[in-house]
């Protein structure tokens, strides 16, 4: 079955879709496919922790019913640092909401139904 996931690091958003079994490395190579950053400069994370290349989707519990279309699930994703030869700290910027409707696009109230018969 297919497993929807957003994968995220900073202000990047990126949505792939794998099977249950694809291996956490076969992860990074569809993500190096869109960020030409190599499999062994990524690090992903699956709340707060580090997913491991030879384990796959489903032993982080990313399964067709926790990630799915309409409701992807979060990977973090970290780059390695060429100064430091380690890996970033993962930053993952928070969505932003969609602002308040303004007045003349709301729905009508519903009008009350208090009126006296003359």
């Amino acid at each position: 079955m297919d497993v929807f996931l957003m994968v995220r690091r900073k202000k990047t958003t990126i949505f792939l879709d794998a099977k249950e079994n694809t291996t956490v490395y076969e992860l990074k190579k569809m993500v190096e496919g869109i960020t030409k950053v190599p499999p062994e400069n990524q690090e992903l994370y699956k709340d707060d922790e580090v997913m491991e290349n030879n384990k796959i989707l489903g032993d982080y519990g990313l399964n067709c019913s926790t990630a799915k279309a309409q409701a992807p699930a979060q990977v973090g994703l970290a780059y390695r640092d060429n100064e430091t030869l380690g890996f970033e700290s993962l930053e993952i910027t928070p969505l932003s909401s969609p602002p308040e409707l303004p007045d003349v696009m709301k729905p009508p109230e519903t009008q009350s139904h208090e009126q006296t018969m003359a």
